[in-house]
């Protein structure tokens, strides 16, 4: 049994598609659990009147990603659970080749193969990568699908949007972060994962269309910005002892230099010193649930540490492709992986 959670806010308009694609999946083992973050787009009347199948939990208001999802979560029992954004539609057997592949390998955690929804050669995601600066990559974001990418394959961590979960995993990972409200909170469940061991399998063959950025908007304004910044922070607090930050304390440097840089050349200066201050203000509290340990027991931090420079490799050598197909130079990243390898 497979429980699909599926997060809401105002998405009235892209519900159809979603849950359309999945009654027709040739997989037919699962129930769907639509949580619904206080819309007020009569988001809840249109799911109860035509497709009546459908789990509904009505949140008073909009309490982000992470707490709507925990919830749905904590809903089923099911021995997988399925997250899926509500702008999304899957290919009619992605259920049943993400299930092929979870009897098939001992891995914990499944990224489906993420393509946009527009122009459906084009990737959106194949699995997570990992930025030790405290960010995820989605590895294969706007390059061509093929090739390298229709190889199954270990990677890092999966995005949240189209993942599949044993129900066990999240006894030992815990559910996601509910002070990240939205934004990166599956980049720290990826690491807290990777800190107990689990691995993750990137399914090539099981697709998802996906639109993307379909609550907040565009992809780029004050709200990804403020709280892309100020979770970036939170990712470090809560997963990096105090040996980590002082050994990669130049790879954070690095990154947060480029992302202030990326956020003065989009005009989003002010979120971005929001989302530092906001950060500041919760960062006793980040490390408090860095010392409170996680539930599972974690690995070596020699181990940890180098599934991270594998994961950061993978998700440079992303961009690099993506860079090289635009006709654009790769020498700064180059030089990047050279250094901090």
């Amino acid at each position: 049994m497979i429980d699909i959670v599926i997060p809401n806010w105002n998405g009235k308009h892209f519900l159809q598609v979603c849950l359309d694609s999945i009654r027709a999946q040739s997989f037919r083992d699962w129930r769907v659990f639509l949580v619904d973050n206080g819309s007020t787009d009569a988001s809840v009347a249109y799911v109860c009147e035509h497709f009546p199948e459908v789990h509904i939990i009505a949140l008073p208001e909009n309490t982000g990603f992470s707490p709507a999802v925990n919830r749905g979560i904590a809903a089923g029992d099911g021995e997988f659970v399925f997250l899926l954004n509500n702008d999304t539609e899957l290919a009619p057997d992605c259920l049943e080749r993400l299930m092929e592949a979870a009897a098939h390998s001992p891995a914990d955690f499944f990224a489906a193969k993420m393509l946009s929804f527009h122009q459906r050669d084009l990737l959106d995601g194949a699995g997570e990568g990992y930025l030790r600066g405290g960010a995820g990559y989605r590895l294969g974001t706007l390059e061509a699908d093929g090739g390298f990418y229709e190889q199954s394959r270990p990677v890092f961590g999966a995005c949240a949007g189209a993942a599949l979960y044993r129900r066990r995993v999240f006894d030992e990972v815990g559910g996601f972060d509910p002070d990240f409200f939205a934004y990166l909170e599956d980049v720290d469940w990826n690491l807290r994962a990777a800190r107990v061991g689990k691995i993750c399998r990137y399914v090539a063959e099981a697709r998802v269309y996906h639109i993307g950025s379909a609550s907040s908007g565009s992809k780029i304004n004050p709200f990804t910005v403020r709280l892309s910044t100020r979770n970036s922070f939170f990712v470090l607090a809560k997963n990096y002892s105090a040996a980590m930050l002082l050994r990669f304390c130049l790879c954070i440097a690095v990154y947060q230099f480029f992302w202030l840089l990326f956020a003065l050349k989009k005009r989003q200066i002010v979120p971005y010193v929001q989302g530092c201050f906001a950060a500041l203000a919760d960062l006793p509290a980040m490390r408090r649930k860095f010392r409170d340990g996680l539930p599972g027991p974690e690995i070596a931090p020699a181990l940890l540490r180098d599934k991270l420079r594998q994961a950061e490799r993978e998700a440079v050598e992303s961009i690099m492709r993506r860079r090289a197909a635009a006709g654009k130079g790769d020498t700064l990243f180059r030089l990047y992986l050279w250094f901090f390898a």
